[in-house]
């Protein structure tokens, strides 16, 4: 154990909060990974609380303290060790990554479980379907500021806005119906429509009018590009559509 010392500001008695105890957690796993000696200095009450805040000229706590100078918070500290600190607000493909990973996981796991195959062409059906599901739930966490970043490109809400406060739960809809094999008269339709709508509209928007924009795909939080992966989202809606009209007269033939 290092003999350097560390002096901490970290509890705020019954003022904490779940951001300032998983801050302290944070903080406190960090020092003891680099071999720092932790001294913890509380804050009891609201008085101490403001007092701090006002002598060190900071509006957060905790705060960290290293051979009596003040470090900052956790963002501040790893930059004092030398590391990078992640931009809150860069563009990331990884949520909708994670999504199609997990619903291609997802596909293959029921189909196992139903048929005790793994790899058909319905597999590929329902891997689609189960994506649509899981971007419609993340949609509708928050359907005010999905319908908010929607309106940035889509073509028809921009027209009507309530059909960015429809689309959540028509892409709901679609997958599911398209999942269970039921009511193709009633899925396809939706599934063609906003497929198509949302691909000519995220076309326009990225490699016409070469606009910058967040997606809403995975919804109104997204920090996930707009570009090709939206326009795959899109696409796959239209092609499964397609299949799902063909299909019967393949089938049959």
């Amino acid at each position: 154990m290092s003999s350097k010392r560390l002096h901490k500001r970290l509890r705020e008695g019954n003022h904490r909060t779940a951001s300032r105890q998983r801050s302290r957690i944070w903080l406190r796993t960090l020092l003891k990974r680099k071999g720092y000696e932790l001294e913890d200095h509380w804050l009891e009450n609201r008085e101490e609380i403001d007092a701090f805040k006002a002598r060190h000229q900071v509006s957060t706590t905790p705060q960290t303290f290293i051979n009596g100078k003040r470090i900052g918070g956790y963002d501040e500290l790893i930059e004092y060790f030398g590391g990078k600190v992640k931009d809150k607000d860069a563009v990331s493909y990884t949520p909708v990554i994670a999504l199609f990973v997990m619903a291609g996981l997802m596909a293959l796991a029921a189909f196992w479980a139903a048929f005790g195959q793994i790899v058909r062409l319905q597999t590929l059906e329902w891997f689609i379907a189960i994506a649509m599901c899981l971007l419609a739930v993340q949609k509708l966490k928050d359907v005010d500021r999905f319908a908010t970043m929607f309106l940035n490109y889509d073509l028809l809400a921009q027209r009507w806005v309530r059909y960015a406060y429809l689309y959540p739960f028509g892409e709901a809809l679609a997958g599911v119906l398209m999942l269970a094999g039921a009511l193709m008269w009633l899925s396809v339709p939706i599934a063609l429509l906003i497929g198509s709508i949302g691909a000519w509209s995220v076309f326009k928007a990225v490699y016409i009018d070469k606009r910058e924009l967040k997606c809403a795909c995975v919804g109104g939080d997204s920090q996930v590009p707009l570009g090709f992966v939206s326009l795959t989202e899109n696409l796959m809606m239209v092609a499964m559509a397609v299949w799902m009209l063909i299909k019967p007269s393949l089938i049959s033939a």
